[in-house]
């Protein structure tokens, strides 16, 4: 055995060491503490005794947690994901039971319910020391990576090693490109800056290190959302997506993306339309996505966790984590200070009186934690685990940015802590394929970005819902009624009907089914007429309500209504009068939709095609100066429709990748993403997956607040892996 080999061992031994000895001393501080717990006989022992009492307790515990609790934990896989974290404390105090109870001399005791606080602290107590002892060891966490990658090449020998190299795909949810661009230029990601050539030089007077990636920036179709992208970017199409959630007449179901069994369906639409099982077919692992595209190795993916049976993996991510006691009473911490720094978060916006703002309590707090810590760690963990098993490509999706932007405002304080966090997952998982059995190619990319705003209940003081209501005559909430915006409907509605409205109004009651259906995603409005089975025409809604798309279009916070038109096909609807039918659309007479942008015209229309599509489409008002929208959720961050930078998300390749789209061209669609994709695993020497035929790469650029202008040029020079 070499020098440096001994020097290893000696050292992980010595750190074994600390941790029990300082595991023996938070034992004996808690047995002093706690009344319920204790190290001595009744009639009392001597120092010394109760010293080895505890030593022998501590180092029992410790080897029950090593050997013992993974077993447990994966026993526990079919438990619910929430509830499994619960189990953690007591089956932590259950092994600390029974190492008192294994003890020689007899004299631990401990109530259960104290056995899991002292369970907990000494799993955390023992996880800092060694995270301690491991920073103060420059080479610890690197040489504890050899460890694992040697491991498994010894369990490899004599198989074959995988061919080529692999691909990661990061996916950053939520992030726009405008916000990874403001994260790498004021230092929240070095990681990603590093990667971009973008970092400062490690001393005064040294270059700036070489960039090994490029920045692409691409455009969503009109429903810019997860759903609809990460649908077309595994499974290569999202074809009838209209939004986020919508209803569906020949079913008489509403559609919901982030809902198992509609997720279980879009993908099962998806795979028949395209004849292909998806992006991940070929020794592929999907991990915390909405859809498996194709992969074996599932964890967390949505559209399988409605599932029952041996085939149904979507919780078995979390045994690559929990797993490890330590992990689990560190994650359990994390979320609990998650919980607190949100309460801490959202108070402080309250009491400074911040605007815009949104409800905060509730459920949400723990909604975020489990998120922004537990999501992110189980994936992360998946993902490690996967590039160690040599797997040809994974794609991973880490929410955590998403969740918290939607509440706190893409650009807000806590925003960019998350970002901060999400950097330092990226870091390790550079780290890891440093010591992977193959090289790995590591792309991030974004399904959509946020567009800032206030509300459309809180700027005009009802809901959506409730200007459709008003628009057909039907009852409006008296909260409504009372506010400016409710009589600026009643208004809109005179006005449309040139008659007088009077507030017996209310004693139209029409049956139930007759009334609309109104969902709303992001700032993206769909209506649909329950009781009429095909998609109605503007014709046939203006005979049953005359006032309705008036009312609409020319509510100032309405920016364009879609409907289907007899004698047009279809018609966009603005204010003042504006009708044009979309066939007469384009960039350059782009008619109500001038603010949102080069390509709206042409996802507007796509999505007139859709079979699912709404009777009428409802875009917002946006404000292209300041890039903000009015979402008919309560979101001060939204996404789902067009305006602003929700719109215009990116793609981070390595240079030894191909250039995403030809110079000058644009990258529109996730189904030109998923092209882009798949291109790149052939490169990589991976899954080998037909191209579609008539594919044409297309670059997307422009400023995301107004949908012009040109990206800065991608570096071209330096060709390196991640």
């Amino acid at each position: 055995m070499g020098g440096g080999r001994w020097r290893r061992v000696l050292s992980g031994i010595w750190r074994m060491l600390a941790v029990w000895a300082v595991s023996t001393l938070t034992m004996l501080v808690l047995a002093g503490a706690l009344p319920d717990f204790r190290l001595q006989a009744e009639s009392g022992e001597s120092a010394t005794q109760i010293a080895v009492t505890a030593a022998f307790g501590a180092g029992a515990f410790g080897l029950l947690s090593s050997l013992v609790w993974p077993l447990l934990v994966r026993a526990m896989l079919l438990v619910p994901a929430l509830v499994l974290g619960l189990l953690v404390f007591f089956l932590n105090g259950s092994l600390l039971l029974l190492a008192l109870w294994l003890n020689p001399s007899g004299q631990g005791a401990a109530a259960p319910e104290t056995a899991v606080v002292v369970a907990a602290v000494m799993s955390a107590v023992a996880s800092a020391t060694g995270g301690a002892l491991a920073v103060r060891d420059d080479d610890a966490y690197r040489r504890r990576l050899y460890r694992l990658a040697d491991r498994r090449r010894r369990h490899a020998a004599g198989r074959p090693g995988p061919a080529g190299p692999g691909t990661v795909f990061l996916q950053l949810d939520g992030v726009g490109h405008d916000v990874l661009e403001s994260a790498t230029r004021d230092g929240l990601m070095p990681t990603v800056a590093e990667w971009l050539g973008l970092a400062p030089p490690a001393s005064a007077g040294a270059v700036r290190p070489r960039p090994t990636h490029r920045l692409t920036p691409w455009r969503t179709d009109w429903s810019s959302q997860t759903g609809a992208s990460q649908l077309g970017i595994l499974h290569g199409t999202n074809h009838d997506v209209p939004a986020f959630r919508w209803y569906e007449k020949d079913t008489r179901e509403v559609m919901v993306c982030n809902r198992p069994s509609s997720a279980a369906e879009l993908q099962r639409r998806a795979v028949d339309r395209t004849g292909d099982g998806g992006l991940l077919t070929v020794d592929g692992a999907s991990r915390g996505n909405l859809f498996s595209g194709g992969a074996e190795q599932l964890a967390l993916v949505l559209s399988i966790a409605a599932r029952r049976g041996r085939r149904n993996r979507s919780r078995a991510g979390y045994f690559a984590y929990f797993s490890d006691p330590a992990n689990a009473v560190r994650t359990a911490m994390s979320f609990v200070a998650d919980v607190l720094r949100e309460i801490g978060q959202s108070s402080r916006a309250r009491f400074t009186e911040q605007r815009p703002r949104v409800k905060r309590g509730g459920l949400y707090p723990f909604i975020r934690a489990f998120a922004t810590v537990v999501e992110r760690d189980v994936v992360v963990a998946a993902v490690i685990g996967d590039m160690f098993a040599g797997r040809a490509a994974i794609y991973a999706d880490l929410v955590a940015y998403d969740e918290v932007a939607h509440h706190s405002g893409p650009h807000s304080r806590d925003a960019a802590k998350i970002l901060q966090r999400l950097d330092r997952s990226l870091a390790l998982i550079a780290q890891v394929a440093e010591h992977a059995p193959r090289a790995y190619r590591i792309v991030l990319l974004s399904d959509h970005g946020q567009s800032p705003g206030e509300t459309f209940l809180a700027r005009y003081g009802l809901t959506l819902g409730d200007l459709v209501r008003a628009g057909c005559g039907l009852p409006v909430p008296r909260r409504a009624q009372r506010t400016h915006s409710g009589a600026e409907a009643r208004a809109a509605v005179r006005a449309a009907l040139r008659i007088p409205v009077e507030e017996g109004v209310e004693e139209y009651r029409p049956t139930r089914r007759s009334e609309p259906i109104t969902l709303a995603s992001g700032n993206l409005g769909l209506v649909s007429f329950p009781d009429v089975s095909h998609r109605m025409s503007r014709e046939e809604i203006d005979a049953r309500h005359p006032a309705l798309l008036s009312t609409l279009a020319n509510h100032p916070g309405i920016g364009f209504v879609l409907v289907r038109s007899e004698e047009h096909g279809g018609v966009v609807l603005g204010a003042h009068g504006a009708e044009i039918p979309i066939d007469e659309l384009s960039d350059e007479h782009p008619g109500p939709l001038a603010d949102f942008g080069p390509g709206a015209a042409d996802a507007v229309r796509r999505t007139h095609g859709f079979p699912h599509t709404a009777d009428i489409m409802v875009n917002s008002w946006y404000e292209p100066t300041d890039g903000e929208v009015l979402a008919f959720e309560e979101q001060i961050g939204s996404h789902g429709g067009l305006g602003g930078c929700q719109s215009r998300p990116f793609l981070m390749s390595p240079l030894v990748l191909s250039e995403p789209v030809e110079e000058g061209e644009d990258l529109v669609g996730a189904e030109h993403v998923h092209r882009v994709l798949r291109r790149w695993l052939r490169e990589a020497d991976g899954p080998q997956i037909p191209l579609a035929h008539g594919s044409a790469p297309v670059r997307g650029a422009g400023n995301c607040a107004t949908g012009r202008g040109e990206p800065a040029p991608a570096p071209r020079s330096n060709p390196a892996d991640a």
